[in-house]
């Protein structure tokens, strides 16, 4: 269920879709509380709201119709909703796709809940707070702070931006939406590819009353051609079933996903409660196998050469917040148009909605978590307690390949010498595995690596034989007996490259005269400087052997870094065809 004048009207978790919901976004009241009054005066209950906003936008954004870009550490949401008569014996949940940092909310003037964390979708069964007239009265408290130990990713902790930090995200920056369902439902379904046995795994999480007799209906298609069906019967909270999905209905008995045929099958799982369906949900999957061989990653059991792009998902009028499907859509086919094959996803987890178009288009994701600043229990905790839904949210995603918790010692500034922080990156390490035995892991994307799966380095180096000169002896880097990018080593004390694959995944950043911001290393003058420096240094990667790819920076300007292959309003600089013809040289 939504309206069509509303932002971000489109299903926000494509992955599992249901029919009964009902999107929030659009006009809420707000009200800024910056000497922390609402709760002592009880503004969940009544209060002047005086200003209004459009949700999903941050109110630091112009596209929230407030664009103050000014901290403040407390803030407020209203909005007055009417429950259609036709789910008032339905369960109520309130989602929020993402809020920044802790969101407290109140319904009918009751405290409903709290959560902490910036970057994961999370959600409230507000079921019981409804009254008899079906009206809700949905009150929010968002709470912020500069604090170094919350995972703030490119988000400033000053008053102004530097360097490559930027204006603060506080508050509400993904949809939020209700969905309406039976008090037995499913509450998850976890799906496992494996190519090599052509079968999949499903984890299923069942809520509600699994004592009655219940029933739960796979359907498997492509294209609307029946695969495989199956039926199990529930008799616990979580089961697991592994099906083969080797099916005569393609002569490849078995199609797999990969940027060149982004293969998707359909899914829909039916719940049956004494023989009447209770609940339905779509979803899709991708079969595709990542893997590491003799210093190569592969795709599906192929080597696969990684030509990624640095994306930070910023925009102009609208910050974090994608404004618009069409602005996702546009910028992932922009990514594709100029030759690479993935996208690096930089201190941000992104929008549901992205994923699913990357998976749809067979865009190669790097999903990485939003950084911490300084090493505390505080930042410990907080870091992994978010990285946890992280990954469990975006599991499914075919699109996304690599997990990459942290980045160039953001958080971890010691990690060189430092045995906690290193032991805390190992832990982070093993604790993804334990969730998500998969996919390669990168610790600490640039360079002082411990245990990543991957040894990432990032060098800004704008001379091509300069570049070829410092990476033609591959062991005296993995060695550490030189420092790579003539600051920093490959590897943090007491650890030993082992083989791994090795990828460029931050060079570049070239940007043209002015003054209005910084790109890396000397600016250049006119597209010909910018396609001789881009070919040089890119083709001097490509011809270093024992590297397996590259992650240029970066597609857009984000702000006051003006190094983007488009600005921020997505004009491209350069001759894109040019910079695709350098890619696929």
């Amino acid at each position: 269920m939504m309206e069509k004048n509303i932002p971000r009207n489109e299903f926000p978790r494509p992955q599992f879709e249901r029919n009964e919901w009902m999107n929030l976004n659009g006009e809420w009241n707000f009200k800024f509380d910056r000497e922390n009054r609402g709760e002592k005066e009880k503004w969940f209950k009544k209060a002047n709201f005086d200003k209004k906003i459009i949700v999903p936008f941050t109110y630091e954004t112009k596209a929230s119709g407030i664009g103050e870009e000014s901290f403040c550490p407390n803030v407020w949401y209203q909005k007055s909703i009417t429950i259609p008569s036709n789910y008032d014996k339905k369960n109520i949940i309130l989602h929020f796709q993402a809020a920044d940092y802790i969101t407290k909310v109140w319904v009918n003037g009751a405290f409903v809940g709290k959560r902490k964390g910036g970057q994961f979708a999370f959600s409230f069964n507000i079921t019981d707070y409804l009254d008899e007239s079906n009206e809700l009265n949905i009150v929010v408290k968002n709470e912020d702070s500069q604090s170094c130990f919350q995972p703030r990713g490119k988000q400033r902790w000053l008053e102004n931006s530097y360097e490559c930090w930027y204006v603060q995200t506080t508050g509400i920056w993904q949809t939020v939406w209700l969905e309406f369902l039976n008090e037995t439902h499913i509450e998850s379904v976890k799906i496992t590819p494996d190519i090599d046995k052509e079968s999949v795994e499903f984890v299923y999480e069942v809520s509600g009353d699994i004592n009655q007799s219940l029933v739960l209906k796979t359907s498997i298609s492509f294209k609307g051609e029946r695969v495989k069906s199956f039926e199990q019967t529930i008799n616990r909270p979580v089961q697991t079933i592994l099906i083969n999905i080797s099916s005569e209905f393609h002569h490849w008995r078995v199609l797999h996903w990969s940027p060149q045929s982004p293969n998707l099958y359909d899914i829909e799982f039916t719940l049956y409660m004494n023989g009447v369906e209770v609940d339905y949900v779509k979803s899709y999957f991708g079969m595709r196998k990542i893997s590491i061989e003799n210093g190569n990653v592969l795709l599906n059991n192929m080597p696969l050469y990684q030509r990624l792009i640095l994306d930070q998902g910023y925009w102009a009028e609208s910050h974090l917040t994608p404004p618009s499907e069409e602005a996702i859509i546009e910028d992932i086919n922009r990514t594709l148009e100029m030759g690479f094959n993935g996208v690096r996803k930089h201190m941000k987890v992104e929008d549901q909605r992205f994923l699913y178009w990357a998976d749809k288009k067979g865009l190669l994701v790097w999903s990485e978590m939003a950084a911490t600043y300084e090493f505390s229990d505080e930042a410990v905790q907080n870091f992994t307690e978010e990285w946890i839904e992280v990954v469990k949210q975006h599991y499914n995603h075919p699109s996304i390949i690599t997990w990459t918790p942290f980045n160039e010692s953001w958080g971890i500034k010691n990690i060189y010498t430092d045995r906690k922080q290193q032991t805390f990156t190992e832990g982070i390490y093993y604790l993804t595995k334990a969730m998500d035995s998969m996919r390669p892991v990168i610790v600490n994307d640039g360079w002082e690596h411990t245990i990543s799966d991957i040894i990432t380095l990032h060098d800004y180096e704008e001379f091509g034989d300069k570049f070829l000169e410092r990476y033609n002896n591959k062991e005296k880097i993995v060695n550490n007996d030189i420092a790579f990018n003539q600051s920093k080593h490959a590897m943090a004390q007491g650890y030993r490259y082992k083989g791994q694959p090795i990828i460029i995944s931050e060079y570049g950043g070239i940007a043209f005269n002015s003054d209005k911001g910084w790109g890396y290393g000397n600016q250049v003058k006119s597209e010909e400087d910018f396609l001789h420096r881009y070919e040089s240094i890119t083709q001097c990667i490509k011809n270093t052997s024992y590297i397996s790819g590259f992650c240029y920076t970066q597609l857009t300007d984000v702000q006051q870094e003006i190094n983007g292959l488009l600005s921020e309003d997505r004009v491209p600089k350069v001759d894109l065809k040019k910079i695709r013809t350098i890619n696929l040289k």
